[in-house]
């Protein structure tokens, strides 16, 4: 897991490197020289005040903040830079010894996680993260900063299904080494492995915390995964117990190295549960297997040459799942 001194260390990383993460310099209410001008702090005005220094082509650009969706709200809901960054009287003006003080919240990579989420969550904590309190990204104190940029969501790579695995692989290195298994769910991974990009993570995690494991989108595992696997929802005439009760006792999430994402191979795999070593159409013998040797049915055979329809059979003389 990652841990709160790491995360901070990621902030301050991402800042230094340019990634578009809210940043000292790049998102602080600059405004021009001089004592700040009452009208400039009133709804609808405010933001054209900060974009003085912070607007395209301005000394400290905001990182694309007026093509952002965040900027459409200054206009349509009254809001403004303030909305985030706090009035910043201030920082409005220039200081005794000629420095610009910091803005009341500069949302920058030393602020603590705690702040900067209670600000995001002013307006977020509803639909976009009803489950973010106790969270396990709210546990590890990542802050809404260090996965994505306020000022520039038009080009968010959490927000990019594209791009996205790559910004959950910067603190999930475990996932992404599964995921260059030669049997993984087709996730775009920037290059790992073969790269068929039709899933993302959030397609079966959701990473602002939800009332399931792993915060998976779905109530629990099974149901996350019929999301995409209806046909294996059932209900059938002959279920397969560990198939109802959970999808990772025979399959691996994020990849394998045997097909179909097993956890083993058959019959390897079957006699985790089935144990009996000797098969239906061959004598039992004090040893359980044959007397002359070892069984085909059970060594460097797959079971399912026989019982294929392992995940439910609705047909009604099929109750070992065969053909």
């Amino acid at each position: 897991m990652l841990q709160a001194s790491k995360a901070r260390k990621i902030r301050r990383g991402l800042a230094g490197a340019g990634a578009g993460i809210l940043a000292w310099t790049g998102l602080i209410l600059v405004a021009g020289a001089g004592q700040a001008d009452p009208a400039a702090t009133s709804p609808g005005r405010e933001a054209g005040a900060c974009l003085v220094c912070h607007g395209e082509g301005a000394p400290f650009p905001a990182a694309g903040i007026v093509h952002s969706s965040h900027a459409a709200l200054f206009g349509e809901g009254g809001q403004a830079c303030a909305a985030c960054h706090g009035p910043s009287q201030a920082h409005l003006g220039l200081a005794e010894d000629g420095s610009r003080p910091p803005p009341d919240r500069s949302l920058g990579p030393d602020e603590l996680a705690a702040d900067i989420n209670a600000t995001c969550m002013t307006c977020h904590a509803g639909e976009v993260a009803p489950h973010w309190s106790g969270s396990a990204h709210e546990f590890e104190e990542l802050a809404c900063t260090d996965c994505h940029s306020a000022h520039n969501l038009l080009g968010d790579p959490a927000l990019d299904p594209a791009r996205q695995a790559g910004v959950c692989f910067d603190c999930h290195q475990r996932e992404r080494a599964e995921f260059m298994r030669p049997h993984r769910h087709p996730i775009a991974t920037g290059g790992f492995s073969s790269d068929t990009g039709l899933l993302a993570c959030s397609d079966c995690h959701d990473a602002h915390g939800s009332a399931a494991v792993a915060d998976l989108d779905g109530m629990t595992l099974n149901e996350t995964c019929y999301d995409c696997h209806a046909e294996l929802r059932g209900p059938f005439l002959w279920e397969h117990a560990p198939v109802r009760e959970d999808c990772s006792s025979c399959h691996l999430p994020h990849g394998a190295i045997h097909d179909a994402m097993l956890r083993q191979r058959p019959p390897q795999l079957c006699q985790q549960c089935h144990l009996a070593r000797f098969h239906p159409s061959t004598v039992r013998s004090g040893t359980g297997l044959p007397p002359l040797g070892a069984d085909p049915n059970l060594l460097g055979q797959n079971c399912m040459n026989c019982h294929t329809a392992v995940h439910g059979s609705n047909h009604p003389s099929s109750p070992g799942f065969t053909r």
